[in-house]
């Protein structure tokens, strides 16, 4: 037998790397895309910059959407927080501030995502999991010494959107104007509830379209600094789409929403630019960074080639990161903060604007105060030591992550293409294709961790007995204020004016009966009026129809 002497360097490399690692060892990312062991300028050249990279804030977008990124002004540290009463958000929030954030979010109580009001629900299950929030007094407390016309606040808010009407109900009372509020109903997204969240989902398919419209046209007239739509991809990669098929599905819902609001006559440069997005940000690293950057560049192009946007700010793909919570273990919690860590890292390298880092104790419990801190500190350690914010795009022109953004691309588009040939994004999920194809994902990755494929310390390897007893306990919250808590809630229905609800709950049933009318506008008097979170929903429910999702089994 003749050996065959290598001729390049290349080939030369080649050739020992046969002879070490077996030629059946193939490495996958989670989208499926074969991940080679070198990348050389044979799969990207610096021949393609100007139509493959080009500058930050500049087509195709790919480096980020502003000229200036993180050098101009870094991401905005945006923690989820919800627990307990009011009054213990408002003290956890007030810490958060003082540690650096300068942004809020809110995240309400079980109960209230699923449209009950306190005195509705067992004590025991209130305030577990999110604020028990179902008034104007309670959100009045929540913010208590935040001030609305500087902090930005977020919204776990889905349809009817009750939260932001509390909100603007807190403001009216202390005399800031609507136009100063800034923020996101960072849940609006009512098509991931209906395929992935089903707990938020609140109101039937087509009147969560309605709502959503309207939630559009009212805050584009009254309250402009306001973000009305967020397009949730967490949800769907939660449930087990892998990150190429979260942002096709992403993508093709924020096409179905700038579409209806078109249909309802509102404008693309209108609306665009308070279009923004909300993702997981898993630590599969190089793939999350290349999953976003191929995702701004195919928004971009939508927003200005399909949906005839000529203002650049409609191009921007905004979105806010959380790192996953999924990839969080029960076992060993400490080794979560390692994998936030890399998590964040992933989301500040594909340029993220805001984040959130989880708690390493969110697997088994509502974050003390000790792991909100450690959080946090994660992200001023990576902002103010690491040194991570000094260049833009950092990895932009490496061969892989350039050749890995373009199979990314080339995958979302392909996902995109399934969901446009089923009619859409709403025809799609209606018809259970969508959950359908999540459900074959979640159940290939559980197989692949099942037999030891894809290696998770502490679950299926490297396991250690002693480590388990790190454990925090569950958060309750203290059962006496709890119940002092829906005690007064009864108080309050008892002494407001019966002639103001009756007018504020009629006024949403006209509204929902008459397609002239703006829903979330009489959302807003309602609230404004006394009537609480759970008479809301529960009136839409009765006229726009409950919000059941479609099981595919």
């Amino acid at each position: 037998m003749t050996m065959v002497e290598p001729t390049s360097a290349q080939e030369l490399w080649a050739a020992e790397y046969a002879g070490q690692v077996p030629a059946d060892r193939v490495v996958r990312n989670r989208s499926g895309i074969t991940i080679e062991p070198l990348y050389t300028p044979q799969d990207w050249s610096g021949d393609r910059f100007a139509s493959d990279l080009g500058y930050p804030g500049q087509a195709p977008y790919t480096r980020g959407i502003y000229p200036s990124m993180y050098r101009g002004r870094t991401w905005t540290q945006r923690q989820l927080i919800g627990l307990g009463t009011p009054e213990d958000y408002n003290g956890r929030v007030r810490q958060i501030l003082d540690l650096g954030a300068n942004a809020i979010s809110l995240l309400p109580c079980n109960s209230g995502f699923r449209g009950l009001d306190c005195d509705e629900v067992p004590t025991p299950l209130l305030g577990t999991c999110g604020t028990v929030i179902n008034n104007v007094d309670h959100m009045s407390t929540a913010l208590d010494g935040v001030p609305l016309d500087t902090i930005s606040t977020a919204m776990n808010d889905p349809t009817p959107f009750t939260l932001l009407a509390f909100v603007l109900a807190t403001a009216k009372r202390r005399g800031t104007p609507f136009d100063r509020i800034t923020g996101t109903s960072n849940q609006s997204d009512y098509i991931s509830h209906f395929v992935a969240n089903h707990m938020f989902y609140r109101l039937s398919q087509p009147g969560s379209r309605r709502v959503l419209v309207d939630h559009v046209a009212y805050c584009r007239e009254r309250v402009p600094g306001w973000n009305p739509v967020s397009v949730v991809g967490q949800h769907m990669q939660q449930a087990g789409a892998t990150p190429a098929e979260t942002m096709g599905f992403t993508l093709s819902t924020a096409i179905q929403y700038a579409e209806d609001c078109m249909a309802r006559g509102l404008e693309p440069d209108d609306i665009l630019p308070r279009f923004t997005f909300f993702f997981d940000v898993s630590i599969s690293f190089f793939e999350e960074i290349a999953k976003f950057r191929a995702g701004r560049r195919i928004w971009a192009r939508i927003a200005k080639e399909r949906l005839g946007a000529k203002d650049p700010r409609s191009w921007r793909f905004k979105f806010h990161g959380q790192t996953s919570g999924v990839d969080l273990t029960a076992q060993q919690p400490l080794n979560n903060i390692a994998r936030v860590t890399t998590q964040a890292m992933a989301g500040i390298f594909s340029g993220l604007q805001s984040m959130h880092t989880d708690a390493y104790d969110e697997a088994i419990t509502c974050p003390t105060e000790e792991s909100a801190r450690i959080a946090i500190a994660t992200q001023n350690i990576l902002r103010e030591e690491a040194h991570l914010c000094d260049v833009i795009d950092p990895l932009g022109g490496s061969y892989y992550i350039e050749q890995l953004t373009d199979q990314m691309e080339e995958e979302i588009l392909r996902v995109m293409k399934i969901v446009e040939d089923a009619g859409g994004m709403y025809e799609a999920v209606g018809s259970g294709l969508v959950q359908g194809m999540i459900g074959r994902s979640a159940l290939a990755a559980q197989d692949r961790i099942d037999l030891g494929e894809d290696r998770v310390i502490g679950v299926n390897c490297y396991r250690s007995e002693g480590a388990e007893g790190t454990q925090p306990p569950p958060y309750r919250p203290d059962r006496d204020a709890m119940e002092a808590h829906v005690e007064a809630f009864r108080a309050f229905k008892r002494d407001r004016s019966e002639t103001e609800v009756r007018r504020g709950i009629d006024g949403l049933r006209n509204a929902a009966q008459n397609e002239k009318e703006n829903v979330f506008e009489k959302v807003v008097d309602a609230a404004i009026s006394g009537v609480t979170h759970g008479e809301i929903v529960g009136t839409l429910r009765d006229e726009l129809g409950f919000g059941n999702p479609l099981i595919v089994a």
